[in-house]
């Protein structure tokens, strides 16, 4: 942290490139190859010059200047724009080194950002989310968390069960007076279930999650030859797949995405299902039923009535997913093959569509369908929807904590157990945000809350 650092902020190649520098000799080093003094320089500041070196001119660029701590790092920080040389880029960067810096690691600055207080540890992450962002769902998702609504609720929780361990922690000072309680246990009951109601709704939005933030995926079933890659192609609107007369063309599954109303689609193509004997089409018609199994919304092709065991076989297969019937070629074969409109997948009805992949009719509406089918939240400036595994598993130890809790109190065991059941749950939710617990805090709490030795 002593350290002064410098990096590439910029991709490489286009028209300008920024340089980002952080640490307590930014401005002072900066000096040394500007031509204007900037030491006293205000915050907030832009100003015009050129790097050199010695008597060399390396760039003409524009400095600006943020003052600690109200920086991005909370530290002295400067920002060089140049242009997009990488001749330029690398000379500038070097001759920085040369005159104290250091090249940044990996994250630094977002990491210096956090050991100074201008973000938590939650917020330090989605920057990284933000920066990965392909859509709309994963972009709002990300602002989001960087704009502390996830640690927001995250803080509340924490105060209510501060404020249980600290009157039960009261409890304890005052052990030698058996009648005297300061936590009464309905109370306590109730606002724990409730704590732990937040955390589960919290934990349940992982897989949404994670869904909308690595595409919801979308296989596309059927037997041979009924138009799966020519599907997968135009839904694509690339010659992604190869399309063949041939039967067992895909012999093995095909990835790719798109983006529906701000939410990314991931479809598989697979290897048609049918009898065979050739073992490389067996190995591909496997990966088919364990595409089925790891997709969220699966796409069945038919051209032919299919018969009830078929059916059947899908509907099970499909039982805990979206399942969507679609006929496709309807512009050779307007004949429909299956009637009634919608079609039990499970316990779930599924709409059964037409279409014809080559000429593009019906796509429009299957998309809609697809949209549909995948069920995602309309989310809103402050939802919040958990993406990130570490956050899921710190919420589902907090729940096992409080389950504890629960449990312990409908056995009426003694304060300090449950005291220590809920510590451990404010311990485990801080770690999300990269806070601390300490019995400093419980104390202070106590105190502020209320008027001990009177």
């Amino acid at each position: 942290m002593n350290e002064t650092i410098c990096a590439l902020a910029t991709a490489p190649g286009g028209a300008i490139g920024i340089i980002r520098i952080s640490g307590p000799q930014t401005l002072e080093i900066l000096s040394r190859v500007f031509t204007k003094n900037l030491t006293n320089a205000e915050a907030n500041t832009i100003h015009y010059g050129h790097i050199i070196r010695g008597e060399e001119i390396l760039d003409e660029v524009l400095v600006s200047v943020f003052r600690a701590p109200h920086s991005y790092t909370g530290e002295e920080s400067a920002e060089i724009s140049c242009h997009g040389s990488r001749y330029i880029l690398n000379k500038v960067l070097a001759l920085l080194i040369e005159n104290g810096c250091r090249q940044a690691q990996p994250g630094e600055f977002t990491q210096r950002a956090y050991l100074n207080g201008k973000m938590d540890l939650s917020q330090a992450e989605a920057v990284a989310d933000l920066i990965a962002s392909t859509n709309k769902a994963t972009h709002q998702m990300a602002m989001s968390q960087l704009r502390g609504h996830f640690s927001s609720e995250l803080a509340q929780l924490r105060d209510q069960l501060l404020k249980l361990t600290s009157l039960l922690e009261l409890e304890l000072d005052f052990s030698d007076h058996e009648d005297l309680e300061f936590a009464d246990r309905s109370e306590l009951l109730e606002l724990t279930k409730n704590i732990d109601k937040h955390i589960i709704r919290l934990a349940h939005s992982f897989e949404t999650g994670q869904a909308l933030k690595q595409g919801i995926p979308v296989a596309i079933v059927g037997k041979t030859n009924v138009g799966k890659s020519t599907l997968l192609n135009a839904l694509l609107k690339d010659d992604r797949a190869i399309v063949s007369d041939v039967h067992g063309t895909t012999r093995d599954t095909i990835e790719d995405t798109i983006d529906i109303n701000g939410v990314t689609f991931r479809f598989i193509d697979t290897a048609g299902i049918r009898q065979t004997q050739d073992e490389v089409e067996q190995i591909g018609i496997s990966r088919t039923y364990a595409a089925i199994e790891k997709a969220r919304i699966v796409l069945w092709l038919i051209d032919a009535k299919p018969s009830d065991s078929e059916v059947q076989e899908m509907q099970e297969r499909c039982r805990d997913k979206s399942l969507i019937i679609i006929q496709n070629k309807i512009d050779v074969s307007t004949h429909i093959l299956l009637g009634g409109g919608a079609r039990g997948g499970g316990d779930k009805s599924c709409p059964i569509l037409s279409i014809s992949a080559k000429t593009g009719i019906g796509l429009d509406t299957l998309e809609a369908a697809i949209y549909q089918a995948a069920a995602i939240p309309t989310l809103q400036e402050n939802d919040v929807i958990v993406t990130n595994a570490r956050h899921y598993d710190a919420l589902i130890r907090a729940h096992e904590h409080l389950l504890r809790v629960l449990d312990g109190m409908a056995r009426n065991i003694s304060g300090d157990l449950l005291s220590e059941d809920l510590r451990l749950t404010l311990d485990t939710l801080a770690e999300i945000t990269g806070g601390q617990i300490t019995p400093n805090e419980v104390l202070g709490n106590i105190f502020k809350n209320f008027c001990v030795g009177k």
